[in-house]
């Protein structure tokens, strides 16, 4: 009895804890002191004074963490893959591009999920062409006002101005995030883009990974409770990233060897952990990742780790909880997983308005990252602080700008992604 009550106390005091309401810091101020983990520097104390010293010793170290300690590992089961074209079409954007959707299914022990995969190339391309991949938050459909783009069945986020209110889709969301997808412009400019619904790899919802790609890998023996360091949403989202490059790598109108992978938000966070874990992507954008994403950790500014792992538990492997209002244990911080995308291109966007993603944090851990860009030889950013807003720094294989105006993305980031992929995929 005495136990019993014991528990329900410390269960009572959990819950209090957990509806109090989160008060962000948007005070520098109040930054609490911190150190951020060497990069050139190996857990036993080695200098890393090399490109060899940091592919072989730093680089394998500095993932591990992250696999461990925050995204979880994918696992390396082997998954049957199979592609089918939906449909397609050479008359789209008024005649300017080629359109595909495409159907990748997956199958393993009696299981399948699936992913659609929606694709503009430029029509008079004439070789391979360079392309964009990243993945949308409401279906195809809501990227392009293109009645030929195939509604969604998957499940959805409600949203009453798309007219989602059973998480179903509707012909109302048709082209509603458009302005997030320039597909004609993107096209004038000689690059490809292609995109998925982030829903089908894993619905956004913790429902204890039974749904979506996880339960295709879901531990019987085990009673499908994963282990602490299995993989969450995002390295899921992430991982339907790297099936669309298997996909690029059989389309002769794509060059596999010039794709960039970027995402917006929760989606960032899945692009920087997609380009860490399959270095086939040649560049890499995060727009406004924040915590979890391109924002230093430790600063605990906005978002932070302990509020992110409470209101969306399924993101992270369970390690991650560790550092709830423990920030400052963290063996690596954002930092190094910017420094995984080196020596790639790589290319962070911040908002002045979104303070919640920390683009103070986003800036210092580019520059902090940068340093393994210099032993490469690369020019980097090399800004002492922050540029001023809408003046962005695209130096080298590092690029940076904070726009005028809110959480979102807006031809205006367009214009810096398809100027610095200019630079280096053309």
């Amino acid at each position: 009895m005495k136990q019993n009550l014991i528990l329900v106390f410390f269960l009572c005091i959990s819950l209090i804890t957990y509806a109090q309401e989160f008060t962000p810091n948007y005070n520098e101020a109040k930054i609490p002191d911190f150190t951020l983990a060497a990069l050139l520097e190996s857990t036993q104390g080695k200098k890393i004074t090399s490109t060899d010293d940091w592919e072989s010793i730093r680089r394998p170290e500095i993932l591990e963490i992250f696999k461990g300690e925050v995204y979880g590992n994918i696992p390396d089961a082997k998954v049957k893959t199979s592609y089918k074209s939906l449909e397609s079409s050479t008359e789209a954007i008024d005649g300017k591009a080629i359109r595909k959707q495409v159907r990748i299914t997956f199958k393993r022990k009696g299981k399948s999920a699936f992913m659609d995969l929606l694709i503009y190339l430029p029509k008079q391309a004439g070789k391979p062409v360079p392309i964009f991949v990243g993945p949308n938050f409401y279906g195809n459909h809501a990227i392009e006002n293109d009645p030929e783009i195939l509604l969604s069945n998957s499940w959805m986020r409600n949203n009453e101005g798309m007219g989602i209110t059973d998480h179903k889709a509707t012909e109302k969301s048709r082209g509603y995030n458009s302005h997030r997808w320039p597909v004609s412009y993107i096209i004038e400019n000689g690059f490809g883009v292609a995109t998925y619904y982030y829903g089908d790899i894993d619905p956004d919802f913790d429902d204890g990974f039974k749904n979506g790609i996880h339960a295709l890998f879901n531990n019987k023996k085990n009673n499908d409770v994963p282990k602490a360091d299995a993989w969450g949403s995002i390295a899921a989202w992430a991982w339907g990233l790297s099936r669309a490059m298997d996909y690029f790598e059989t389309d002769s109108a794509i060059d596999e060897a010039r794709v960039a992978v970027l995402g917006h938000s929760r989606l960032g966070k899945a692009a920087l952990c997609a380009a860490a874990y399959d270095e086939r992507f040649a560049l890499v954008i995060s727009n406004e990742s924040g915590c979890g994403g391109a924002a230093l950790s430790k600063r605990a500014y906005g978002e932070t780790v302990g509020r992110i792992n409470r209101v969306f538990p399924h993101w992270f492997c369970d390690n991650y909880n560790k550092y709830n209002e423990n920030e400052a244990a963290l063996p690596i911080d954002q930092h190094g997983l910017l420094a995984l995308v080196a020596p790639r291109p790589l290319y962070v966007a911040s908002a002045e308005e979104d303070q919640w993603a920390d683009p103070k944090g986003e800036f210092l851990s580019l520059k902090t990252a940068s340093i393994v860009y210099e032993l490469y030889g690369l020019e980097n950013l090399i800004a002492a602080k922050m540029p001023p807003v809408d003046q962005p720094l695209i130096q080298g294989h590092t690029g940076y700008h904070i726009r005028t105006g809110k959480h979102n993305v807006l031809k205006y980031d367009w214009e810096q992604f398809v100027k610095f992929a200019e630079m280096h995929l053309e």
